[in-house]
């Protein structure tokens, strides 16, 4: 049996199109779709042929989250908590030179079996990590 393979994630944001221009900039990815989408929201489909982030943008935001009210209930208007978002590129260097260029700052670098990384804030409270596993 074949493992399971992660197509998307969807993730609430206020503003989908500047994300998801941001990580074609720096990651050569494209918009895969966007437009309507569920309740009156928008929507951005950005990544690869094969896998992609859904950055959903609803109507109206609920900052609340009826969790925090005590109702164990799903609100897809909700920002939800993300700790990062891992991005595997070729050359570590070359990105994070991209990085420096749209003004964002890297921190937390770090050599690792069997890879380098480092982190930046790609905006909205979303972090980055970017990670190279070539020498």
């Amino acid at each position: 049996m074949q493992p399971a393979i992660l197509e998307h994630a969807n993730i609430t944001v206020k503003d989908p199109d500047a994300i998801a221009n941001t990580l074609c900039e720096l990651f050569d990815w494209h918009i895969r779709w966007s437009g309507p989408a569920k309740d009156d929201g928008y929507t951005v489909h950005v990544g690869t042929d094969s896998a992609y982030l859904a950055l959903y943008k609803p109507k109206q935001f609920n900052h609340i989250s009826k969790i925090e009210l005590g109702e164990n209930t799903f609100d897809h208007t909700t920002p939800a908590h993300i700790n990062h978002l891992g991005i595997v590129v070729e050359n570590l260097d070359d990105v994070e030179k991209k990085v420096f260029t749209l003004g964002f700052n890297t921190y937390n670098h770090g050599d690792y079996e069997p890879g380098r990384r480092f982190y930046f804030m790609l905006g909205e409270g979303l972090e980055a990590e970017v990670v190279s596993y070539t020498s």
